[in-house]
């Protein structure tokens, strides 16, 4: 199996549990799951020990179904999506977690008529910079922004703006590798 079937199955299998439990919710708790889908992926990201419990075959189905439920009755979280991690880890499928939280994400923004941006920049955004950001890109799209931003200091300057399948590059970086390879062809 290659890795982009394996990336895929994954793709496919995290699809079909964030679909069931987005269905069991969009009437009733859409703002509270959203809420909670950033606060898992934030604990995701951080958690080196939350990570390797998702991937490791180290921890059988009962050892991370337990810790997830620790960690979800920790967290505060729903009983559906307490369910629904807890399922995962019972079938093995906890691996699927970053797939499960990027895919539960767009469900959440299609409804809601959102879209994330993924903004780096050379420098911490101020709010007015991410708000004038958020309001340009909403004109231009027709949806509601929910910016994504992060600092990547190897920019030298300027940003980069990924919009759905669109990315903005403006950095200094990309204008240097640029006006590099024109003089290349020059000389």
């Amino acid at each position: 199996m290659t890795v982009a079937n394996s990336a895929s199955i994954s793709a496919d299998i995290a699809g079909r549990y964030a679909q069931a439990l987005f269905d069991l919710v969009k009437d009733s708790g859409l703002d509270a799951l959203s809420t909670q889908i950033d606060d898992l992926a934030a604990a995701y990201g951080e958690s080196a020990d939350l990570r390797d419990l998702t991937v490791s075959p180290l921890y059988d189905r009962n050892a991370q179904e337990a810790a997830i439920s620790a960690l979800a009755s920790r967290m505060g979280l729903s009983v559906e999506l307490t369910n629904t991690l807890r399922l995962l880890a019972k079938n093995r499928r906890l691996f699927t977690l970053p797939q499960f939280i990027a895919k539960l994400k767009g469900l959440i923004a299609d409804a809601r008529g959102e879209m994330t941006a993924d903004v780096l920049s050379a420098q911490e955004l101020t709010e007015e910079q991410k708000t004038r950001l958020a309001d340009t890109l909403a004109s231009k799209s027709g949806k509601k922004i929910k910016l994504n931003a992060r600092v990547d200091e190897s920019l030298i300057g300027g940003m980069i703006v990924k919009l759905g399948s669109q990315m903005i590059d403006s950095s200094i970086r990309s204008k240097l590798a640029s006006l590099q390879n024109a003089m290349k062809e020059v000389g």
